[in-house]
């Protein structure tokens, strides 16, 4: 019995030595393939950026290691044969203004016109209370009478005194005072016809009527209300007219531009403004086109000290009174004659500091800056270009943000719309 037991427990010994080592390779197994699996994954990254390199390296060596050169539209300068113009913004102004004061004092009786409206020279305005100044006519007619009839009675005195003195039968100074009573009669005659004219004037004046054609303010005074007349300042303010076609316009020139103008009228470019009525062009402010054709037709005798400008003044038809006096508006003066110039987009134009440049491209396909002096704006957003590039020169018109100086780029060719210009500078 205790030798079957030791076998049993012998039995137990042995058997445990043989599970031990299958538990240790089963461990193995599982560590070996986890590291397979990494090294797999390792590979598979090393090949991806192998291939990302691959391909970069390959179409940088098909570039020639550089990037492609930037694509811009170019085009040769648009030469078109116009007249250039020199602009300046002014106001326009009416060429009479009146202010309507009443000649007589009285009471305002009525109003006879819509305010702000359009009003014909002798058009009625106001109607001061006229009773007091007919009864002041009949009055001086009166007194006319009286002085008439007065001088009827002098005048019979004197030739029955004259007759009476012929025949020595009256003396020599009655006959000297009835020739002074004649002539006091007749003054006081001539005195009562021109009170009747004051009284005629007077009564005319209670009808206020419109000096001029023009376009009438708003009343300043109500019906009803005590206006006082007369010549001087303590008159009432009634209303004011103003005139409005033609109308003015006045801008102020600096030295500089009137210098250059005065070089342009002595190369013989111009005409002389002072001299006779040289043709200007006008505009609104919020409008495109010139449509507004004038002249000049004064210029002022002296510069004005404080801002270094002389004063010009244009006049402009206003027949379907559009224009209003105190709007501000814009004029041009041509500074040359008709001749070739060189109009390129004004978007094409770059600043640098206080000059202005145009981007070119030479024979190699490079950007080169050039500093050009330009003129006014023509057409539909056209530069002027007076000087700075010649007329076959490739100017950058469109792509100028890809454009470095300096820089290599691809030309693309382009064109400049001239559409906008006048008809006869399209061809």
């Amino acid at each position: 019995m205790a030798e079957k037991s030791n076998n049993q427990t012998s039995g137990k010994g042995a058997s445990a030595p043989d599970n031990e080592p299958k538990a240790t390779h089963g461990g193995r197994s599982r560590g070996g393939s986890t590291v397979v699996l990494l090294i797999l994954v390792a590979i598979l990254i090393a090949g991806g950026v192998a291939y990302r390199y691959w391909g970069f390296w390959q179409s940088s060596e098909q570039a020639g290691g550089q990037p492609p050169a930037p694509e811009v539209t170019v085009a040769s300068p648009l030469v078109r044969d116009i007249k250039q113009w020199r602009e300046f913004t002014g106001q326009f102004e009416a060429q009479d203004s009146v202010e309507v004061r009443p000649r007589v004092s009285g009471y305002l009786e009525s109003r006879d016109f819509t305010d702000g409206e359009f009003v014909k020279k002798g058009e009625l305005l106001f109607v001061i209370e006229p009773r007091p100044f007919e009864l002041a006519l009949e009055k001086a007619k009166a007194t006319l009478a009286q002085s008439k009839a007065e001088l009827k009675l002098a005048e019979s005195q004197l030739n029955r005194t004259s007759q009476l003195r012929e025949k020595d039968f009256a003396a020599q100074a009655t006959l000297d005072e009835r020739q002074a009573q004649v002539d006091t009669a007749k003054a006081a005659v001539e005195t009562a016809e021109a009170s009747v004219q004051q009284a005629e004037l007077d009564l005319d004046y209670t009808h206020v009527v419109a000096p001029m054609a023009g376009r009438v303010s708003q009343r300043e005074v109500s019906v009803g209300n005590l206006i006082m007349g007369g010549t001087g300042g303590q008159s009432t303010l009634l209303t004011n007219i103003v005139s409005l076609d033609p109308i003015y316009f006045v801008f102020d020139i600096s030295e500089s531009d009137a210098l250059e103008y005065q070089q342009q009228v002595d190369n013989g470019e111009v005409a002389s403004a002072r001299n006779g009525k040289v043709e200007v062009e006008g505009q609104l402010m919020d409008e495109k086109s010139w449509d507004l054709d004038g002249y000049i037709d004064f210029i002022d005798n002296q510069f004005n000290s404080s801002t270094g400008t002389i004063r010009w003044r244009a006049v402009f038809p206003n027949k379907d009174l559009s224009i209003t006096p105190g709007q501000f508006g814009r004029v041009r003066i041509p500074i040359s004659k008709l001749e070739p110039t060189m109009l390129v987009p004004a978007a094409a134009v770059t600043s640098d500091q206080a000059s202005k440049q145009l981007y070119t491209v030479d024979k190699d396909n490079k950007v080169v800056p050039k500093t050009v002096e330009l003129g006014p704006i023509v057409g539909d957003n056209l530069q002027v270009v007076r000087s700075g590039i010649e007329p076959d020169e490739r100017v950058i018109i469109n792509g100028l943000m890809r454009a470095r100086p300096g820089a290599t780029i691809t030309p693309k060719d382009g064109e400049i719309d001239g559409s906008s210009l006048p008809e006869s500078a399209q061809k």
